[in-house]
């Protein structure tokens, strides 16, 4: 699932605003604005609102979450923005909405003024259903259920694809060579058009300085024309950047052409492409492509999932596909692009599919699935022989044929707590770990001796013994290094003596170092706490002597 807090704007939302998003989209010039739909598909928005794009009805900025009631309980099957911005969103039922800047009539009602909150664009689309939006940084396009192609806004360079360059105030059709063509997908970029027809063929119109309409040519078109560069190959997706453009085809294969200031063709150099090129062509299949009219950005999804980007990468130009840890283009907009925005309309909602990690977590502590069960302190935790050998080299020694506890269905533990032995397991199943972080260095209790009025602080000796100290027992470095993150977060004044100390006992160099280090910062309220007077006299010389070379002691 798709983190939408990686796009700043949505760290401002608490976590239950956060989880009832199903679709959202982060828009504007700088990623400032917002529109989200929840499960219930009704429809918010939040941000900067430049030129009233958020449609509340007002010229109001707003951190707080507005509903848009107008496009309540609507599904929303599209949605696209354009630069001033504006907005275009399509419903299910086919109807489409227009918000936001209109000094060229991009929101096709006729007029040239702004739109402050959604209205109905039904001007020659009465009786046509939309199934698809697209925004130039000016114009318009939308796509019917039939395959027609509609357009209208600003024309300067022919985007509308009229034959002229004379601004067009409402929806127009989209003909010459596309009368008769089927199409399936549109695309903008800034001051250009792109469809894809039913049997792959790409068209485009508009402006072509740099070659975006991959014609061969930099001169402007103002009709559709097919693009010859793509002859001989079936295409199924589009996608366009500020002036570049991309294209999928159903073998798998990517083409780029157009603009390359900034290296988004990805042929590793920053020379403009006139025809489309084949990229990639050294990696797996392709199966997805990424692009937005805002962005010199792109990015690219192969079969096996693996996410590239390249172009504009937060100021600095990537001329060849580059290998992210990312598993999906969204996230590459996200945390790369500038501005900060979302290409798609992004569905947040959860596939059926579940990937192993998420699979083995859901399995921890699973009566139902379980085949073995660890008692510890009178509870049990339900666990899989499978899992914990293959993830614990104790265990896999102990589920050897000649150990007794390889025939038992239930294992007794004694030597740790029931919260620190279910966090270790957990671990084995997540990679997580989560727990105080007095469990995770080993409980301690204070009593008070018969000759002194002052509490003394004791680690358990027959007690049960802490993460950390369970983690050096069955090597696991990787818990061991997660317990002293714990511990770190965890250190107080009160307790840093003891930590100092078990850090001491189990070896772990940096944790000691750590602790040694804040009660030397905090060295006189250390001083005097029990636990420095009553640990182990020699840590107690140790930690004096390093301390008064470190001139914890001079005045």
């Amino acid at each position: 699932m798709v983190d939408v807090t990686k796009w700043p704007i949505f760290s401002l939302m608490g976590p239950e605003d956060l989880s009832s998003i199903r679709k959202a989209c982060v828009f504007g010039s700088s990623g400032n604005e917002a529109i989200y739909i929840t499960h219930d598909d009704e429809v918010y928005v939040f941000g900067l609102n430049c030129s009233s794009c958020l449609g509340t009805g007002d010229t109001q900025s707003t951190i707080v979450p507005k509903k848009l009631d107008i496009l309540g309980g609507r599904k929303v099957v599209s949605l696209s923005y354009g630069s001033g911005p504006h907005i275009l969103l399509a419903t299910e039922d086919g109807a489409l909405f227009a918000w936001g800047h209109n000094n060229y009539s991009q929101l096709g009602n006729g007029t040239t003024n702004q739109g402050v909150a959604p209205v109905t664009v039904s001007a020659n689309l009465l009786n046509k259903k939309v199934t698809e939006v697209a925004c130039g940084s000016h114009h318009s396009m939308a796509l019917t259920d039939s395959g027609e192609v509609y357009a209208w806004g600003y024309n300067n360079c022919g985007q509308v694809g009229s034959g002229s360059t004379a601004n067009q105030p409402t929806p127009r059709r989209v003909s010459t060579c596309l009368q008769n063509k089927v199409a399936v997908s549109i695309v903008c970029s800034q001051t250009s058009s792109l469809a894809l027809v039913d049997n792959g063929e790409v068209y485009g119109w508009g402006y072509n300085g740099n070659g975006q309409l991959g014609l061969g040519n930099n001169g402007n078109q103002l009709t559709p024309c097919r693009l010859g560069g793509l002859q001989g190959v079936c295409v199924q997706q589009i996608v366009s950047g500020y002036a570049h453009s991309l294209a999928l085809t159903d073998k798998g294969l990517l083409y780029a052409w157009g603009s390359n200031t900034y290296g988004q063709l990805g042929t590793s150099n920053k020379s403009n492409q006139l025809s489309p090129i084949q990229i990639m062509t050294d990696k797996e299949r392709v199966v997805e492509v990424a692009a937005c009219h805002s962005t010199h950005t792109s990015a690219a999804k192969t079969q096996s999932g693996q996410v590239y980007m390249w172009g504009q990468c937060r100021g600095q130009c990537v001329v060849l596909p580059h290998l992210t840890h990312f598993t999906c283009t969204d996230d590459v907009f996200a945390c790369f692009a500038t501005p900060s925005v979302m290409w798609r309309l992004l569905s947040t909602e959860h596939e059926d599919f579940l990937t192993v990690a998420q699979s083995l977590k859901r399995e921890f502590d699973n009566p139902e699935t379980a085949d073995l069960k660890l008692c510890i302190d009178g509870k049990y935790i339900h666990v899989h022989k499978a899992v914990l050998k293959i993830r614990c080299e104790h265990f896999r020694s102990m589920f050897q044929s000649h150990w007794n506890e390889d025939m038992k269905e239930v294992i007794e533990i004694d030597q740790f707590s029931y919260s620190v032995y279910r966090s270790f397991l957990e671990f084995l199943y997540t990679d997580n770990v989560e727990l105080p972080p007095e469990d995770a260095i080993g409980q301690t209790h204070t009593h008070t001796s018969d000759t002194s009025e002052m509490p003394v602080l004791i680690q358990c000796a027959c007690g049960p013994s802490g993460l950390l100290d369970l983690a050096t027992s069955y090597c696991e470095n990787r818990l061991k290094c997660l317990c002293q993150h714990i511990i770190k977060r965890g250190i107080t004044v009160e307790n840093a003596f003891s930590m100092l100390s078990a850090a001491v006992r189990y070896d772990a160099e940096d944790l000691e170092e750590f602790c040694f280090k804040f009660c030397v910062n905090h060295l006189t309220e250390v001083t005097q706490t029990a636990a420095f007077w009553q640990i182990d006299g020699n840590l107690l010389k140790d930690f004096i002597c390093r301390a008064s070379r470190c001139g914890a002691f001079k005045n």
